[in-house]
């Protein structure tokens, strides 16, 4: 519980200046007029003057996209689904906004979210929305679409000129409007950006002192589908210039992928980014044409190279670290990037909404906000994380310091029965406050913690001026929901497929060079994927051996992603069969294998008798007559093999010929 405060529960979008969407699209249509925005005019104040220097203001205008295309082409909002190969940044230093955003076109599901179904066709009015995050709810943000031009060029993000997409420009702007002019936008911190394009928290990873595997780092977050950016340390000048390797000083990119593949010299470990200014790549080592693109096999080449003038291009990992200060990672929920292998963390999350006033600090933490929370049971790495997100109003744009502080304090035995607040006694003794790691930025601060299990409050005062907030509370769940009795249990909510691209996320994580997994691979899958059961009734190697073998097409003793894809929909399917048939003890019976084969669908039209089925029970049941998961996957995938086989060699469908070598290999590989 915590005192004064508010919990958040699901809440209406929020009308930005109160603007609601459909009633002034409706005005404008039924009036025959297009929208025209009064409170972020078509006017030098939602640009800013600083922007404006060395330009002559008289040659500013504002166009909407069909005069800039003056009927040469029609205005598109989206051609073929949104990319960051749309995106080409302009005047404003808002490449921090940007790589956030690029790095949002690889979730289309989120991204539509912020974009929502709009086009230049359908009921136009000059009027568009936008979404964006703050303070735990969802703002809806309209703008017209006049975009300021000097000299018919675009001052800020403009559409490439070959498809005319304006989704970019249009995004932008209402992103400027959201923080109050585009010159808001001009220099800026990449954590706020990704935060108001998702809500989420953000991992901050320092590449200097980071001994994780870069590459499988970068996999295990695009598989949780976070969003990954990173940032070049400031130059002399401290503004954003290129430099003589190709790459910006005080610039953000977007990082779009991570590979390790063998070249002619061993292993080399890569990082694709991608930068907003869209063409100005890195010069140095695997930049487009280089010769060491030369050295690798032609099926990863074919798969990872595109000498393309897009912005996007691959470096060494080392060079990359060399180069490039830090990694910002940003998922709904924390997640743990500092094993190959992520176990599947669980967080709780307490998020409240409040407003502090300044005190002085000897008398504010009595009275100040308090939030009391308990940490269980110890668990391995940060187990806490705490996270203020300030409303953008309460920022002095001459105060560079985040506006509020915040301690987490440890409670002692004698004050723990408080639940809501503590009294001044507990702080008018002497306290070390616990510190963490820090991300502090313009409206986010966000701290981690590794607590022993106790009773802990965070207290939080403001600076100079009354702040509004939100605060959430990252809790790590200990993994309680592992059984190591002697019955097998399944990991249901992994196996389930939320979303159609889980898949490939699970094969890009484990696959080898990204291009295939082979048996050892698939056992550490399965058994991290699938199961939480004790260690005898996990996959075996050899049985991962076996299921390679019954998926493997091309017989190369390995899975593409085409494969894997065939297998992971069927192990799904038999993970279902096997939670339906187990009895209730959770113990699946071997006298059952014939109630599992009719209810596989994969096995549709496959008959077998009580004879073989005899035998099955004998093959894939323990000495207690119990079918492990591990087990029923190998019985009905090696069925369905089988039954094909057969079906495929047999001329007349009531037996077959086999040459000596076709029997051996049909029986000793497949």
């Amino acid at each position: 519980m915590a005192h004064n405060q508010e919990p958040l529960a699901k809440t209406p979008i929020i009308k930005f200046n109160g603007q609601d969407f459909h009633s002034l699209r409706h005005r404008c249509l039924s009036r025959g007029l297009l929208f025209e925005d009064e409170t972020f005019p078509a006017e030098t104040s939602s640009i800013g003057v600083q922007l404006l220097q060395g330009k002559h203001p008289s040659s500013l205008k504002w166009y909407r996209p069909q005069d800039l295309l003056e009927g040469k082409s029609e205005p598109h909002f989206i051609v073929e689904g949104a990319s960051r190969f749309d995106i080409q940044q302009g005047e404003a230093g808002d490449c921090w906004f940007l790589a956030a955003l690029g790095s949002l076109t690889q979730n289309p599901k989120d991204l539509q979210k912020i974009l929502m179904d709009q086009s230049f066709d359908h009921q136009y009015a000059g009027i568009f929305r936008f979404r964006f995050w703050r303070c735990g709810q969802w703002v809806e943000v309209v703008v017209d679409d006049r975009l300021p031009v000097i000299n018919k060029k675009y001052l800020f993000v403009h559409p490439l000129s070959n498809n005319q997409e304006f989704w970019p420009c249009l995004l932008e702007k209402a992103y400027a409007k959201f923080h109050g002019s585009y010159l808001h936008l001009h220099y800026g911190y990449l954590p706020d950006a990704l935060v108001d394009l998702t809500g989420g928290v953000v991992t901050r990873v320092d590449l200097h002192s980071s001994t994780s595997d870069l590459v499988m780092m970068v996999k295990t977050a695009t598989m949780a589908g976070s969003l990954i950016t990173c940032a070049t340390p400031a130059g002399p000048t401290g503004e954003a210039s290129s430099m003589e390797n190709g790459l910006v000083s005080q610039h953000a990119y977007t990082v779009t992928g991570a590979e390790q593949i063998q070249c002619r010299r061993g292993w080399e470990d890569l990082i694709r980014l991608w930068n907003p200014w869209g063409n100005t790549e890195w010069r140095g080592r695997w930049r487009d044409g280089s010769s060491e693109w030369q050295e690798i096999h032609d099926q990863w080449k074919s798969q990872l190279y595109q000498n393309k003038d897009n912005g996007e291009f691959w470096m060494s990992c080392h060079d990359f670290q060399e180069n490039f200060s830090c990694l910002y990672i940003c998922n709904q929920f924390p997640i743990n990037l500092d094993h190959k292998n992520m176990p599947h963390e669980r967080w709780s999350q307490m998020m409240f909404k409040n407003r502090v006033i300044p005190g002085n600090t000897a008398e504010g933490l009595q009275r100040d906000t308090q939030y009391i929370f308990s940490v269980p049971e110890s668990t391995e790495g940060n187990n806490v994380i705490v996270s203020f997100n300030v409303m953008p109003q309460n920022l002095k744009a001459e105060n560079e310091k985040f506006p509020l502080n915040f301690h987490v304090f440890k409670v002692d035995p004698q004050f723990q029965h408080f639940r809501e607040r503590l009294p001044s006694t507990f702080f008018s003794q002497f306290r070390n406050a616990d510190k963490g790691m820090v991300t502090k930025t313009k409206c986010n601060l966000t701290e981690y913690f590794t607590l022993r299990p106790g009773t802990y409050v965070v207290v939080a005062s403001a600076r100079r001026e009354a702040v509004e907030f939100l605060l959430r509370i990252f809790l790590k769940i200990p993994d309680n929901d592992r059984n190591w009795g002697s019955n097998f249990n399944l990991r249901t909510l992994k196996a389930s497929l939320p979303e159609n691209d889980s898949e490939q996320r699970m094969f890009y994580r484990y696959a080898w060079q990204g291009l295939d997994i082979d048996a050892t691979q698939l056992q550490s899958l399965l058994n991290q994927e699938f199961l939480k059961g004790p260690p005898g009734d996990t996959f075996s190697l050899d049985e991962c051996r076996s299921i390679v073998a019954l998926m493997d097409l091309k017989l190369n003793g390995r899975l593409d992603k085409e494969e894997f894809s065939r297998l992971w929909r069927r192990i799904v399917h038999c993970q279902r069969v096997f939670q339906n048939t187990q009895n209730n003890s959770g113990v699946f019976l071997s006298s059952d294998l014939w109630k599992a084969v009719k209810d596989t669908d994969f096995l549709a039209g496959v008959s077998i008798s009580s004879e073989l089925l005899d035998l099955m029970a004998l093959r894939y049941s323990d000495g207690r007559g119990s079918v492990s998961f591990p087990s029923l996957v190998c019985f009905l995938m090696r069925l369905e093999a089988m039954a094909k086989a057969f079906q495929n060699l047999s001329k007349d469908g009531k037996g077959l010929y086999l040459t000596k070598m076709e029997w051996m290999n049909l029986v000793m590989y497949n």
